[in-house]
């Protein structure tokens, strides 16, 4: 009997101390999440994503910078792609129209602004785009722009609509250099290779160049930047969590550090 006793005492303490162990942690299984985002975020994305590690270690963000148009291409073309933050709502509505995103995900997600900047001591002493459009007229100056299909250049073009400027007439005479996306015109205005360019006033500060005038929104219209996660996004949850974080006061400052402004 005394054997029975203590027998059953062993494995009411055997069970006590087998449920008393702590539990494992669920393990989160590793994601890889494609940002689409416009080059003008280059800076600012890659800061921010840094900082999301400590947020989502489980999240590994691969970001693609460019033009939105060409962003836009690949996107359609198949690329893999998650989340997408275009420099302007036309490549956005675009997808939006074609059933290309989550419903509910699309938000307003910051401002910039055109600005006209030049290359270090303004050699041609440029100071408005009044006066810069005169100088195009005569013939005087060399302006680099984004092309047709990238947002600056888009932005670029109703400000010569504004001024009756006529962009073909400009192009023949010389006077205008094109980028495939807002880094290369920076860059030429960096290297000092034009008078002037129009890019983004975020662009000026992340090159450490010189603003002589910024385009009001008769000008060219509000420099909104949408973004959504993609409808057929393999991690929607871990995109839209993503989304929500560029949304938090910490991203905001990122993004006001530079000269964007958020909208929500």
């Amino acid at each position: 009997m005394k054997k029975m006793l203590t027998l059953a005492l062993a494995l009411i303490l055997g069970l006590t101390s087998c449920s008393s162990k702590p539990q494992a942690a669920p393990q989160t299984d590793s994601v890889e999440l494609y940002v689409f985002a416009a080059a003008s975020m280059t800076e600012t994305m890659d800061e921010i994503i840094e900082n999301y590690k400590t947020e989502a270690p489980n999240v590994t963000i691969i970001p693609t910078y460019d033009s939105s148009g060409t962003l836009l291409t690949q996107i359609q073309e198949g690329a893999d792609c998650d989340l997408f933050i275009s420099a302007a709502q036309t490549q956005m509505n675009t997808l939006d129209e074609s059933g290309g995103l989550l419903e509910g995900s699309r938000v307003d997600l910051l401002e910039n602004k055109v600005a006209l900047t030049v290359p270090d001591g303004n050699p041609k002493g440029i100071e408005s785009f009044d006066q810069l459009a005169e100088l195009l007229k005569a013939g005087d100056v060399m302006l680099a722009m984004g092309n047709s299909d990238v947002p600056v250049g888009q932005y670029t073009q109703k400000i010569f609509d504004y001024y009756g400027l006529d962009e073909a007439a400009m192009a023949g005479a010389g006077v205008l250099t094109y980028g495939s996306n807002v880094k290369e015109v920076t860059t030429q205005v960096s290297e000092a290779t034009v008078d002037c360019g129009i890019i983004y006033g975020t662009d000026t500060a992340s090159a450490n160049l010189t603003v002589v005038d910024t385009a009001t929104a008769e000008m060219c219209g509000q420099v909104i930047y949408p973004a959504a996660v993609l409808a057929d996004s393999a991690h929607a949850s871990e995109a839209q969590a993503f989304l929500d974080y560029l949304r938090t006061t910490a991203c905001s400052q990122v993004f006001e550090g530079v000269g964007f402004a958020p909208l929500s």
